[in-house]
C-alpha cells in the first residue's frame, strides 16, 4: 500500500458484533469507526430533510417551482421569486433544521445522564423557566425587542437549571432525583406563568402567548447568525462529551475506576444541554417535545444499545423540518405541532412501560 493511503475494512463485526466500516490511514495516524446501520439511517435522515426542505422552498400561499428556486439561488430571479425564497422560506427552513440538531442532542444528553426516556429539558422544567423569563421580560418590563426577549428567556432557562441541579444534588446528582426535581419546578413555574397571563394586558397577553407557542415565522438572517455561531461552538462541545457520557451509563462505580470525574461531567452536560435548549427557545420560543422524541427514536431506528448524539441531532432536523411544513400548511404554529407529536410519543412509552412490567 502507498503510504498515507486510507484502507477500508467493509462489514466487520467489531466489539459488540453490529456490523461497521473501519477506515485506517498510516500517514496521519487516523482509524475512524462507523457503524454500519447508523451511518445508512443517518443518509436517509438527511435524503428526506433535503427532500422536505426543497418542498419547504417551494410551498406557500404562492406556489414557487423549482426551477425558480434554482434561479434564485443563483441570483437570476425577479424581485418577488428571491424574496419569498431567499428572505422567508430559506431562513425558516434552516432554523427548523438547527433548532432540531439542537434539541435533539439535548435531549440526547439529558436522557444519557438520567439513563431514563423521560429526561429531556421539557420534563424536568428548563423550557418553562425559559417562557418564564420571557414573560417576565414582555409582560412586567414591557419590551419586546427580539434581543431582549431572547436575553430574558435563556436568563430564565439557565436560572431554572440552576435551580433545578441545586435541588437535586445530594452528595451528587441522580438521574431520578433530577427529573422528580425538574418536574416540581416545571409545576411552580407554569403557575407563575399563568398568574403573569391572567394579570396582563389583553394584547400584551396575546403576544405572549403567540411567543409561547414557539413560532418559526417572522424569523430571518438577522436572528440565524447570532444562533448559528454559538452553536458551531456548542455541537463540538457535545460531541466531545460522549465518550464520558457512554462510560458514566455503566455506572458511577466504573467510571470512577476508569479515571472520570463523575459529578464534573454531570455538571458539564447539564449546562451544555440547558445552553442548547435555551437557545433555541431565545430563538424561537418554546418548542417542546423534540428534545423527548428525537433520541429514542434514533436509537430505535439506528438498533443501538444507547444513545448517538449525531442520530439523535438528524432525527431532531427531520422531526421539526417535517412539523413545520405541516404547521404551515395548515397555518398553526410549529410548536402546537412538536406538541402533538411529543404527545403521542409520551403516551406510546408510557403503555410500552405499563405493559412490560405487566
Amino acid at each position: 500500500m502507498t503510504r498515507g493511503q486510507t484502507v477500508p475494512t467493509l462489514g466487520a463485526p467489531q466489539g459488540d458484533g453490529r456490523p461497521q466500516w473501519l477506515l485506517r490511514s498510516s500517514r496521519p495516524q487516523i482509524s475512524l469507526k462507523f457503524d454500519r446501520r447508523a451511518f445508512v439511517v443517518g443518509l436517509i435522515i438527511i435524503a428526506l430533510v433535503l427532500v422536505i426542505g426543497a418542498y419547504t422552498l417551494t410551498a406557500g400561499a404562492s406556489r414557487t417551482s423549482l426551477t425558480d428556486v434554482a434561479s434564485a439561488f443563483l441570483g437570476q430571479a425577479n424581485r418577488r421569486t428571491e424574496m419569498l425564497v431567499m428572505e422567508w422560506r430559506l431562513p425558516r427552513l434552516l432554523f427548523a433544521i438547527f433548532c432540531g440538531v439542537a434539541l435533539g442532542m439535548s435531549g440526547a444528553l439529558f436522557q444519557s445522564l438520567t439513563r431514563n426516556p423521560l429526561g429531556s429539558p421539557d420534563v424536568i422544567g428548563f423550557a418553562a423557566g425559559s417562557y418564564t423569563g420571557a414573560l417576565l421580560v414582555m409582560l412586567v418590563a414591557g419590551s419586546t425587542g427580539y434581543y431582549v426577549v431572547a436575553a430574558g428567556s435563556l436568563i430564565g432557562g439557565i436560572a431554572t437549571a440552576a435551580l433545578v441541579y441545586l435541588l437535586a444534588y445530594r452528595r451528587g446528582v441522580e438521574g431520578f432525583r433530577l427529573i422528580i426535581m425538574g418536574i416540581g419546578v416545571s409545576a411552580v413555574l407554569g403557575s407563575v406563568n399563568s398568574y403573569l397571563m391572567l394579570q396582563a394586558d389583553l394584547e400584551d397577553a396575546m403576544s405572549a402567548a403567540a411567543w409561547g407557542s414557539g413560532s418559526l415565522n417572522g424569523l430571518g438572517f438577522d436572528q440565524f447568525w447570532p444562533m448559528i455561531v454559538l452553536l458551531v461552538v456548542l455541537v463540538p462541545i457535545t460531541l466531545a462529551l460522549g465518550p464520558g457520557m457512554r462510560q458514566l451509563e455503566m455506572g458511577d462505580d466504573a467510571a470512577k475506576a476508569l479515571g472520570l470525574r463523575t459529578e464534573r461531567l454531570r455538571l458539564g452536560v447539564v449546562v451544555v444541554g440547558v445552553a442548547l435548549t435555551a437557545l433555541v427557545t431565545a430563538a424561537a420560543g418554546p418548542i417542546s417535545f423534540i428534545a423527548l422524541a428525537a433520541p429514542q427514536i434514533a436509537r430505535r431506528l439506528t438498533g443501538a444499545s444507547g444513545i448517538g448524539m449525531i442520530p439523535a441531532a438528524l432525527v431532531g432536523a427531520l422531526l421539526l423540518t417535517g412539523a413545520d411544513v405541516v404547521a404551515n400548511s395548515i397555518q398553526l404554529p410549529v410548536g402546537i405541532i412538536t406538541v402533538s407529536i411529543g404527545g403521542t410519543y409520551l403516551v406510546w412509552l408510557l403503555v410500552r412501560e405499563y405493559r412490560r412490567r405487566r
